[in-house]
């Protein structure tokens, strides 16, 4: 533990207790001898100024906060060495899951951390170099649209966008929104919002969104309970009410793996006699969770609803006809 975290955890064992601390249970936090304690407590109040007496009948030191104004803090933003490796690793994370969105604000926080480490007598290890992160699938390669949505959301105000969906031929449509809550799902962000063309609540793919434009229109409110409802209700990013119940049965090679997953907020899982692995999933569209299924091959099989099982069997034999060759 250097300097800069004994001071700091100092200060925070003081502020956060009632009575005096002996210098005994000072030494013992601070993990140093006797008079490297008493040497940080005469830094604090000769060189930050910090109320810091000893009461003699306690035996013990405490912060004077009656004669002050405000309880005492500690001069300019402050953090232990554990706390900033948290926020490198935060800003790391936050660079590399969509390069380019917010990359002027990211920089500025860079750099803001990295005056923050002046203060410290060691400099961070490059937690570039330490954390790698994979991601597949990322669509988005601008912020353009991006930071409006954000602000938007953020002011509570609405947006006309023109979006594109998914799906051959898909057209394009103008509508205005009222954005809710950003969502980022495999690798990809969405917006969910109350659409006023529809007059209900949907989620759109932020790549999807061709232009947008904020609007001087406060946004319409949703009750958090059914935005809630509205996006964990069902499998997967197709949001919506959950009409059926996908019953998966996975063999023992793959149990082990899945029953550790957590694929849907309300899953039910069990095991089962012959060493497999049964998974019961609510869900309303079809389509991801078939892609999902696929995924695991002949480790799993679809036990119910038949219209499930079709679905993944048509795909399954239009898959030979391509490999048939």
């Amino acid at each position: 533990m250097d300097r800069f975290d004994r001071i700091y955890r100092l200060h925070n064992l003081l502020t956060n207790r009632r009575t005096p601390i002996p210098l005994t249970d000072i030494m013992k936090e601070l993990e140093c001898a006797k008079a490297t304690a008493a040497r940080y407590i005469e830094d604090m109040r000769l060189y930050l100024d910090a109320p810091l007496e000893y009461d003699r009948k306690l035996n013990g030191y405490y912060y004077d906060q009656q004669h002050a104004e405000k309880p005492y803090q500690l001069p300019g933003l402050w953090f232990s060495a554990e706390e900033l490796n948290g926020l490198l690793i935060c800003h790391q994370i936050l660079q590399n899951i969509s390069p380019g969105i917010l990359s002027q604000q990211i920089s500025q926080l860079q750099q803001r951390i990295n005056q923050l480490f002046k203060l410290q007598p060691h400099t961070p290890a490059d937690i570039s170099q330490k954390i790698k992160i994979l991601s597949i699938g990322r669509r988005l390669k601008d912020d353009a649209q991006f930071k409006k949505i954000v602000t938007a959301l953020f002011n509570g105000k609405r947006i006309d966008i023109h979006y594109t969906a998914r799906g051959e031929n898909a057209a394009q449509t103008q509508r205005t929104i009222s954005p809710q809550q950003l969502i980022y799902y495999r690798d990809n962000w969405y917006i969910a919002a109350h659409c006023h063309h529809r007059d209900q609540l949907r989620v759109f793919a932020v790549d999807n969104i061709g232009s947008a434009k904020i609007l001087d229109q406060t946004a319409q409110p949703t009750d958090p309970k059914q935005l809630e409802q509205f996006l964990t209700s069902s499998y997967g990013i197709f949001s919506g009410d959950a009409e059926h119940i996908a019953i998966l049965e996975f063999t023992k090679a793959r149990a082990q793996w899945v029953s550790d997953e957590n694929w849907h907020p309300n899953q039910l899982g069990q095991w089962l006699n012959n060493g497999n692995y049964q998974l019961s999933i609510p869900f309303n569209d079809s389509r991801e969770l078939i892609m999902d299924i696929l995924k695991h091959g002949a480790e799993v099989e679809v036990k119910s609803p038949q219209f499930l099982l079709d679905g993944v069997r048509e795909q399954i034999e239009a898959m030979q006809k391509i490999y048939k060759k």
